[in-house]
């Protein structure tokens, strides 16, 4: 990655640091399993609840969860596997957004305002996982496009936490199902950009160890 691609994206570190840390390894192995743990439970939720964004913000958790346990897999790896391993990152993040925006335009069709109590109170909860993760994960934050790729999804779910906490706010308020709807579509927006900077990085970092 070139300096100017460093500074726009504010992403730069030592690489070797990440992957020869055993904390860095037992910080892993802790959003493994918050996010595979609590996207199981939401998904559930998102489900009684009726809510779109609760489904979304639960596949965010579990593809979070899943895409940790390959980055800590991959950090033994040589730079060109582990460069591989955050582009197809990049891509299973892009196909999540864009299905998450094509149920939610099916799911504007046939509207029906979720369970906002439920709905809040997993946003609540999910909103403490996410943190929590992203407090485990933020001296790591710097790297290559692996350890990037994590750091950001983190930091992504946080936010998603709290727009699904408004939206719950806005569907009690206005009995309208709408507020999920957008949040769901807010979700699926975040995934694109984390996706579109994911694969920019890997495909840099493939170019220079080519």
């Amino acid at each position: 990655m070139n300096a100017s691609e460093s500074s726009c994206c504010g992403c730069t570190g030592d690489t070797k640091r990440a992957e020869h840390d055993p904390a860095y390894r037992r910080a892993l192995w802790i959003v493994v399993l918050l996010n595979l743990g609590f996207g199981l439970i939401e998904i559930v939720g998102g489900f009684f609840a009726d809510s779109q964004a609760l489904k979304a913000d639960a596949l965010d958790f579990v593809g979070d969860g899943t895409i940790s346990l390959f980055g800590l897999i991959a950090l033994g790896w040589v730079p060109r596997a582990r460069a591989r391993i955050a582009l197809a990152q990049g891509i299973f993040l892009g196909a999540l957004g864009l299905g998450v925006i094509g149920f939610a335009v099916w799911r504007a069709m046939n509207a029906v305002a979720p369970e906002a109590e439920l709905m809040g109170g997993l946003g609540i909860v999910a909103l403490i996982v996410n943190v929590s993760a992203a407090l485990v994960l933020s001296r790591f934050k710097e790297g290559d496009a692996n350890v990037r790729a994590i750091w950001l999804f983190s930091r992504n779910d946080a936010v998603a936490n709290i727009a699904v906490i408004g939206a719950a706010a806005l569907v009690a308020w206005t009995g309208k199902a709408w507020p999920d709807l957008a949040v769901a579509g807010v979700i699926a927006l975040l995934f694109l950009h984390s996706a579109w900077e994911i694969i920019r990085g890997a495909r840099t970092e493939l170019r220079e160890v080519a």
